[in-house]
């Protein structure tokens, strides 16, 4: 747990005040969800690349766990199908999909999961959900829809494309492969998604997944299609999961490494944004390093239990707060019509033909693709756009991991140019106030004659020292200037660079006979100036606490402390000001 949490302070946290009539919008948002999420589940397992029958087997165990720890009243945790591309991905890389040791790698996938994400968060490592800016999430999820909707053409088709999950060359193949298409499979697979796409417009509170498994498997059944060439499910073992530790290797776990690395950054990432819009929209408050707890345990204990990796699913939390869920019990409820299913009704999901659930994937894929907010990005801030566009393209071209990793040292290196090229103005006075703005920006600003104004809109550092160093330079160079004065208010820290560099501005100006002030400099920056001795160096008068005081005490020092205060109408409308 959490260093400072005691065991009843961390479980069940949603349980006070908790009640009948809150346990009623938690039993009908579970039953809800949890019909959605049985068909769903099945679906995104076949898309990981293991039997359908796991997807339900990740439904029980991390849900319970999410019940006792989890802390948003709203999110329905399971199977995801961004997760299950990852995996399929990730594992696909290192064993044949279908293949015992492919299932093993999944299982110690998830294990590792769990692992790095339960030590984060006891870590208190919930920062790094900053490490996913949203313009790398937009792109990012806008890709890896495209490839989880193109690779369910073979399903689709009724083809055999392989495991490659790179959409060019699936289209490629699919292409090539025209001739060879099973047209009951397609026929199922085009109607699911238009019925699926049409209960979602029309008919919103009736669960369209469930609708269409059903008619699309009395339809296979009735019409004798498995003997046409639709592939179905079949046999699904009925009975819970036996648990039982996944089986590992160094050699396993460091070729699983970078994928579950990964992986925990996205699923992390999606816990905390969704959970935090939800927390807006009811007014409470999700802890992040909490629920990096909470994602980790469910994937540790899943995974014991037979358990793909999992998260949160953005549709079906949508569908869990429409149909009223108070508290995480919800979870509990369709985990608990899960666990019946694979008790009792395993035997009814043997005609369920699988280009159905390819229908389900690709209507719930496509629907991630967010090219509105791209355009958002690209016109709001052009830098963020292309970032989302750059981690789009690699994630497409490159692959997942990698153009998550473009996606993140694109940000840095914005991040970077950010602090090294910072916003640095040169002031002038407001008339009829003690206020200064960008000259460039208010034509009323006014200049006092051998003063110069600058202030930098970011903390000083190696990063953009040498910058203000050469604005200073620059704006010095007319021998009329006699003062120069720094507006600190915006720097909240500066390093041993920034002080060496503003040593040697100092002793410039001093050889030049040029005054040098530092107005608004925070307690913390002033320590650090004194400790260096470059307060000493500089004068401890030179520092003032406004731009207002250093600019009077500058004109005061030349006799000309009436070219400022004449500017100044009243000291009623210099306070109001």
């Amino acid at each position: 747990m959490i260093a400072g949490d005691t065991a009843s302070s961390f479980l069940l946290t949603w349980r006070h005040g908790y009640n009948r009539s809150l346990f009623k919008g938690d039993l009908l948002a579970g039953l809800t969800v949890g019909v959605v999420l049985i068909p769903q589940g099945m679906a995104y397992a076949l898309l990981a690349g293991v039997p359908p029958v796991y997807g339900l087997y990740a439904s029980l165990v991390p849900l319970i766990v999410y019940v006792l720890i989890g802390t948003s009243r709203q999110l329905a945790v399971g199977v995801v199908a961004i997760d299950s591309l990852v995996v399929a991905a990730g594992v696909g890389a290192i064993a044949p999909i279908g293949s015992d040791s492919y299932l093993g790698y999944v299982m110690l996938l998830a294990l590792m999961v769990g692992a790095i994400q339960l030590i984060l968060g006891f870590l208190r490592f919930g920062f790094m959900v900053s490490l996913l800016s949203k313009p790398v999430i937009t792109g990012f999820t806008a890709a890896v829809a495209i490839i989880i909707g193109m690779s369910q053409l073979q399903h689709l088709m009724g083809l055999s494309l392989g495991s490659n999950l790179n959409v060019f060359i699936l289209l490629s193949e699919a292409a090539a492969r025209l001739q060879e298409i099973q047209p009951a499979s397609l026929m199922i697979g085009v109607g699911g998604i238009v019925l699926l796409i049409a209960i979602m417009k029309w008919l919103p509170r009736v669960p369209g997944p469930l609708v269409i498994v059903l008619l699309s498997a009395v339809l296979v059944y009735f019409a004798d299609l498995e003997s046409k060439g639709v592939a179905i499910v079949g046999n699904i073992p009925s009975g819970l999961p036996t648990p039982s530790f996944p089986l590992f290797s160094y050699e396993a776990i460091r070729e699983l490494f970078p994928t579950a690395v990964t992986l925990s950054l996205i699923q992390f990432m999606g816990i905390i944004s969704l959970g935090k819009m939800f927390g807006v929209k009811h007014g409470y408050r999700v802890n992040p390093n909490r629920e990096l707890m909470a994602l980790g345990a469910m994937n540790f204990a899943g995974s014991v239990f037979r358990s793909i990796p999992v998260s949160v699913s953005y549709s079906r939390s949508a569908v869990n707060d429409l149909s009223g869920a108070k508290s995480p019990l919800a979870n509990g409820i369709s985990a608990l019509l899960v666990l019946c299913t694979l008790l009792f009704l395993t035997p009814l999901f043997y005609y369920l033909p699988i280009p159905i659930f390819a229908s389900i994937i690709m209507v719930a894929a496509f629907g991630l693709v967010n090219f509105t907010e791209v355009r958002f990005l690209l016109r709001t801030k052009a830098v963020d756009g292309i970032i989302a566009l750059s981690t789009f393209f690699a994630t497409l071209v490159l692959g997942i991991e990698q153009g998550m990793l473009v996606g993140i040292g694109l940000s840095f290196v914005a991040i970077i140019y950010r602090i090294g090229r910072p916003n640095v103005a040169i002031l002038g006075h407001l008339p009829n106030s003690r206020s200064f703005r960008d000259l460039d920006k208010r034509g009323t600003a006014h200049q006092f004659e051998g003063i110069v104004l600058i202030r930098i809109d970011a903390s000083l550092s190696f990063a953009n020292a040498d910058l203000l160093r050469d604005v200073i330079e620059e704006h010095t160079a007319d021998k009329k200037v006699r003062a120069v004065i720094l507006d600190a208010s915006s720097v909240n820290d500066l390093d041993t660079t920034a002080l060496s560099a503003l040593a040697e501005v100092n002793q410039v100006l001093r050889r030049a006979g040029t005054l040098f002030y530092f107005a608004g400099l925070r307690q913390k920056s002033l320590d650090m100036l004194d400790s260096s001795g470059l307060m000493a160096e500089v004068g401890p008068s030179h520092f003032c606490l406004s731009l207002d005081q250093a600019v009077l005490e500058v004109l005061s020092l030349w006799g000309r402390e009436s070219e400022y205060l004449d500017r100044l109408v009243d000291q009623a409308s210099a306070d109001s000001a």
